[in-house]
């Protein structure tokens, strides 16, 4: 049972860098002062003027980044006061969501891919031996029958639509407002930068989703009553696609009783908008099902 739970925190770590689908502890790209690029007249090299309304900035957002359907991404954020990277593309179509990704913290490197709603995680060897297998890869499917699976299984469906850069804008439409925006430079690219903030206590239906039922319930539990904001920032180019966006889930983590060093500050950049994504399953005799294992360590009842 304890490896299973050690495999749980390590999918639940991979998990929570596609979750949160925003922020980091700091800015990557190198961003002119705001000062400097209010001089610029707005719609210069064909950027717009900013949006001051949260509803047609999340609307232009999602129109160009549903045409373009796919990104490369990088993350950067803290897990257990340890720092995560991870980079990968994603495609976000409809119900046929898939992605790659590779997740390097102090302890190793973690591959993931997902289609047809099912996740394969590479950990390292020294972790997969635990589980009583040769196998470089462990596969977590949609119809599998023990409750560690089908936990993981439904976090990952829901962290696979929040990692679409929409339901992000989703978040912000339906409890967000602006409280700031700015012309600015942002890798070499004219963009438009906005200052918002979440409202926790509309968006916690957005947040929980997919999530098995006790742990909406729970997380819901520990919301309630508490006036929580999140600030994000969101780095628009003059087609409306998001080139960066950050979060800061301190105060979240914290009401819901994480330690200071939980996840806190995160971000996401995504480049190459538009580009085919290639996600391949496995070789067959290179997979090992996390459903089998978790049944032959007691953790399948």
């Amino acid at each position: 049972m304890r490896k299973t739970t050690t495999f749980a925190v390590t999918a639940g770590a991979a998990l929570a860098l596609v979750l949160t689908g925003c922020g980091s502890n700091t800015e990557n790209g190198t961003a002119s002062p705001a000062g400097q690029a209010q001089d610029q007249s707005a719609g210069g090299g064909g950027l717009a003027a900013p949006f001051g309304d949260v509803l047609k900035l999340a609307d232009a957002a999602k129109q160009g980044t549903e045409k373009s359907k796919s990104a490369k991404m990088s993350m950067d954020m803290s897990v257990g006061g340890k720092s995560v990277t991870a980079t990968g593309a994603m495609s976000f179509d409809g119900q046929s969501q898939k992605f790659t990704m590779t997740m390097n913290t102090p302890d190793g490197s973690t591959e993931m891919r997902y289609l047809d709603n099912t996740l394969y995680l590479k950990v390292p060897s020294g972790q997969a031996k635990q589980f009583g297998t040769d196998k470089p890869w462990l596969k977590i499917a949609a119809d599998a029958n023990d409750p560690i699976s089908q936990s993981l299984s439904k976090s990952m469906q829901q962290a696979s639509k929040q990692s679409d850069p929409t339901q992000i804008l989703e978040q912000v439409a339906k409890a967000g407002r602006i409280v700031g925006s700015d012309q600015t430079r942002l890798d070499g690219q004219e963009v438009n930068h906005y200052r918002v903030e979440l409202d926790v206590q509309k968006a916690i239906g957005q947040f929980t989703g997919d999530l098995p039922a006790e742990a909406k319930d729970q997380m819901t539990k520990m919301l309630a009553g508490k006036d929580i904001k999140l600030p994000a920032e969101l780095w628009l180019d003059k087609d409306q696609l998001p080139l960066q966006v950050t979060m800061d889930e301190s105060s979240l983590m914290q009401a819901m009783g994480a330690s200071t060093q939980g996840p806190g500050k995160i971000t996401v950049k995504y480049s190459d908008w538009g580009a085919p994504v290639d996600v391949a399953a496995p070789p067959a005799d290179q997979v090992g099902d996390f459903s089998e294992i978790a049944k032959k360590m007691g953790g399948g009842r």
